[in-house]
């Protein structure tokens, strides 16, 4: 189902509805990235509670306007990944560490279980995740500041 071919708004109850060119209606669907680090805004599914795929958006800029803000804002409520912008300090360079980095959502800390809990995601990204589950990423290792980098280094 291409972007144009489905009519996208929300129920009295908040849940996403997907009317299909054919009308047919899918009541509660949601939007899953199909490559959320490398091409975040292309490849998104439309998948119903049972992961059923109902429809399909190649990029999420040919959406119209209103479409795409309810798409972006089901997907800000269903990711949490915060984007690591630098590394303050670390508390030791053995693990288990505490962590104290600025993201794009603001200053924070967290405990680093063990170095196996930093993966390389492609050729210059990182998922590093907390002692709670939560990813953080690291866009881009080598455009980072040196003290990051420095830090990561470490780690690696």
């Amino acid at each position: 189902m291409g972007i144009t071919n489905f009519q996208l708004s929300r129920d009295s109850f908040g849940r996403l509805v997907l009317t299909a060119e054919d009308g047919e209606v899918h009541v509660g669907v949601s939007p899953v990235r199909a490559f959320p680090i490398q091409a975040p805004d292309q490849g998104i599914s439309l998948v119903l509670g049972d992961g059923k795929e109902v429809g399909w958006i190649d990029d999420i800029a040919g959406l119209p306007l209103d479409i795409r803000e309810l798409v972006q804002d089901e997907l800000e409520g269903r990711e949490f990944m915060p984007e690591i912008l630098s590394v303050k300090d670390v508390s030791s360079f053995a693990t288990p560490c505490t962590w104290y980095v600025q993201t794009d959502r603001g200053d924070t800390e967290f405990t680093l279980k063990g170095e196996e809990d930093i993966r390389r995601i492609g050729a210059t990204s990182l998922l590093v995740a907390d002692n709670h589950g939560i990813n953080f990423l690291v866009r881009d290792m080598y455009t980072i500041d040196k003290n990051t980098r420095r830090i990561l280094d470490r780690f690696l």
